[in-house]
């Protein structure tokens, strides 16, 4: 009992000196999710180049997302020419310029498709409702979703799962009690349904020079731990002052980097040498799922 209570008020006095929570302190952090695309409820992944925003307007690479919603994509280099199929729709885009055809009829864009480094991106919204799908942007989120906001069970999509074998020198015999095992997940297949929530982001954060990782779910109060491969979980409660009740009914929770507690409950003496890319997994506590459920460091 004297060393929980050791550590959950080394927490709360790390709390106030690594990542302050105070109105104005708040107002200090940086960092944001990164711009995505999602076609019914499943993140796009492009190749050869990442979705940027420009005046308002998201561009994206030409083939990802009209691969994505079943087009038949055509580029013509010679002419400069970007020609989508779907069924009975079709578009044609000619880099540089506004001009569009959408099936044989002339129609002017507020943007125009370019190339950039030798890329070609195209205004996403034009292109995916001309080819019949809904778009709709998530401010909270920074994505844009297409078609279905549906959101997959982690049973419903390839995961890794393996044995609790390799995990038991970095996870306590209570983390493992009644698990049937592990499973490992990416930042890319978020946004996710595990067990009793979803996961929809992890993003990292910065108050002056200090890091911290956010997370958003769609309810809850999880902690989370980080995994280095060298160590003990490093187990972290979130700044309850960084706490975030988002408009659409989720909540943002912030987790700091840097912990006395490392040192409090398992003497490491380097605790404050922790960085982001140190850590290999971030587990996510309290969720009802008969599996250990890591996140793959995207930091």
């Amino acid at each position: 009992m004297k060393k929980i209570l050791t550590f959950l008020l080394a927490g709360s006095i790390c709390f106030g000196l690594v990542f302050s929570g105070d109105s104005v302190m708040a107002a200090t952090i940086q960092g944001k999710p990164n711009l995505a695309v999602l076609v019914d409820g499943r993140k796009v992944k492009f190749q050869g180049g990442d979705p940027f925003m420009e005046n308002g307007r998201v561009q994206v690479p030409l083939r990802g997302v009209g691969e994505a919603l079943g087009a038949k994509v055509e580029f013509n280099g010679a002419q400069k020419k970007v020609k989508y199929t779907k069924g009975d729709k079709s578009i044609e885009l000619t880099i540089g310029s506004k001009q569009a055809l959408v099936d044989g009829q002339s129609v002017v864009m507020d943007t125009a498709a370019k190339a950039i480094k030798g890329r070609t991106y195209v205004p996403l919204r034009f292109v995916s409702e001309n080819l019949g799908e809904s778009v709709s942007w998530d401010q909270v989120a920074n994505w844009v979703w297409i078609g279905s906001k549906e959101i997959p069970n982690i049973e419903d999509i390839e995961v890794t799962t393996t044995s609790l074998d390799s995990y038991n020198k970095w996870l306590s015999k209570g983390t493992l009690d009644g698990k049937k095992g592990v499973r490992i997940f990416t930042i890319n297949d978020l946004p996710l349904k595990i067990g009793n929530i979803i996961v929809y982001d992890v993003w990292k954060v910065m108050q002056g020079s200090n890091t911290g990782v956010r997370v958003r779910y769609s309810t809850g109060d999880q902690a989370i731990y980080y995994l280095t491969g060298n160590s003990y979980r490093k187990y972290r409660h979130d700044v309850e002052g960084l706490k975030v009740n988002n408009s659409d009914g989720t909540i943002t929770r912030t987790y700091k980097t840097v912990s006395v507690s490392d040192y409090d409950i398992d003497n490491d003496v380097n605790y404050k040498n922790l960085k982001l890319s140190d850590i290999k997994y971030i587990g996510i506590d309290g969720i009802a799922s008969e599996y250990v459920e890591l996140l793959i460091s995207p930091f």
